[in-house]
């Protein structure tokens, strides 16, 4: 065996998945053939030395006898892990694609607490294809006022040259808004704060045993706020060797390639609070909602998903869970069965806080009811009532119809937040399983397991 560990050095059980994998394989008796390889966020190279590595082990141990045959298939399976994008592509995630966004539409109504968008990127000239189910990355750009603010703190004009994580020569504001991390401080950087500060706490909250304090210190704040009033500013390289690369972001499709040929869409909330005396954006959200545009183009490539597909056949029914920006992909789901004319019934259920501004796709969804392409739409809106109701409240007040589609072999969806809603729906579905289908706890968690082994019951969370 050998492991290759993924990770992300800002988070304190780095790779600890895969160290655990690792060990408990030796203490079972398993034979290490290739050390573990631990990789950041920027996995390429080291990815592909570990594939080297594991292959070279495997014929010096004699346990390749089909080794090119092997080597092929696997390799392949490798490069599709440390390349989000389809081998079949020349556009990928470390070449994206610069596409031309078509449309920038806000979906909320007046009165809504949110600001969700639908945009439409031309996938003209590109060569790239997808199906629904798949993913977009979209690799932005940071905010310039930000990249301004920056500079500002370090004393710097913005012309010092510095290196771009591919070892390139650019100019420092070049850097920041292009090739870098802005908005994370790494804990090299808030190592390197510290040493520099007049202040004892952020020294104080790096001590390990307050690693839940520094957590809470760190919410709403960013490298701006560690850097600023430094009593020795950092010199500008000092400061590139802090930062971490600027990372694409991966969106849920949210259209068919069949209902729009040469187009992806999406469906993003944009990111604005404030917090600590500043105005804050997400990284992407807004650079899709500001600044891309006509002379802006979108950079983007594929990310193939394998577990998050509709069921081969179209006579399948399908149950889709997917609240708020997780109506993305059922959106993409319902147009491929109405394009591919599919027979299978169609249950959503989606929702948000107020029906009357935050009713996501509300004609779309509402045509394809009366047309009956839509068999069920369950609808619960938070907060136009007393008491909050989510889309699980729903999923147990027709229990007995929910389980009786999964009877039929329906396939279960979920998509959206995995910290709560995600938990609460699979929680749901076990309790339906108990009330409406007469099993124990035992036997409901048996079943919910069945259909995830049988991919019934998929989920895109995050």
């Amino acid at each position: 065996f050998s492991v290759l560990a993924l990770g992300d050095t800002n988070y304190s059980a780095f790779c600890e998945f895969g160290k655990k994998c690792d060990e408990r394989f030796e203490q079972l008796g398993a034979k290490r053939v290739h050390p573990r390889i631990d990789c950041d966020v920027d996995y390429d190279e080291p990815a592909k030395a570990w594939t080297d590595g594991v292959f070279a082990a495997l014929a010096a141990e004699g346990l390749t006898q089909r080794r090119e045959d092997a080597k092929t298939e696997s390799e392949a399976e490798v490069s599709e892990l440390c390349d989000s994008a389809s081998l079949r592509d020349t556009y990928s995630r470390k070449n994206p694609f610069p596409a031309r966004l078509l449309t920038n539409r806000l979906l909320n109504a007046e009165g809504s607490g949110k600001e969700v968008r639908h945009y439409e990127i031309s996938l003209e000239g590109s060569g790239l294809s997808y199906e629904a189910g798949d993913s977009l990355g979209v690799l932005p750009s940071n905010c310039p006022a930000l990249v301004g603010d920056l500079l500002a703190a370090l004393g710097c004009d913005g012309e010092e040259a510095v290196k771009t994580p591919d070892g390139a020569e650019t100019p420092l504001r070049l850097a920041l808004l292009q090739h870098y991390d802005i908005v994370k401080p790494s804990p090299d950087l808030l190592r390197a704060a510290a040493d520099r500060s007049a202040s004892e706490e952020l020294k104080s909250l790096l001590d390990p045993a307050r690693k839940d304090d520094l957590k809470k210190f760190l919410w709403g704040r960013e490298i701006i706020d560690v850097v600023a009033g430094l009593a020795q500013p950092f010199r500008a390289d000092e400061f590139i060797a802090l930062l971490k690369k600027l990372q694409s972001r991966l969106y849920s499709i949210s259209s068919s390639p069949k209902a729009h040929p040469g187009e992806v869409h999406l469906t993003i909330g944009a990111v604005r609070y404030e917090s600590h005396g500043r105005a804050r954006k997400g990284v992407a959200s807004t650079f899709l909602a500001d600044r891309a545009g006509d002379t802006t183009p979108v950079p983007v490539f594929v990310q193939v998903s394998h577990g998050f597909r509709l069921p081969e056949s179209g006579d399948v029914p399908v149950i889709m869970c997917g609240p708020g920006t997780g109506i993305a992909p059922f959106r993409a789901f319902l147009e491929e069965r109405e394009a591919v004319g599919a027979r299978g019934r169609n249950w959503l259920l989606f929702g948000d806080q107020k029906q009357a501004s935050d009713f996501l796709y509300q004609e779309q969804l509402e045509a394809w009811l009366a047309s009956g392409h839509l068999a069920r739409l369950d609808l619960a809106f938070s907060r136009d009532q007393p008491e909050k109701i989510y889309v699980q409240n729903r999923m147990l007040e027709n229990a007995a119809e929910l389980w009786a589609w999964l009877q039929d072999g329906a396939h279960f969806y979920v998509c959206g937040d995995a910290s709560r809603m995600a938990k609460d729906v699979d929680a749901a579905l076990h309790t339906i399983a108990e009330t409406a289908g007469g099993l124990s706890t035992e036997a409901a968690a048996g079943y919910v397991a069945m259909l995830k082994s049988e991919k019934r019951y998929q989920r895109d969370v995050y």
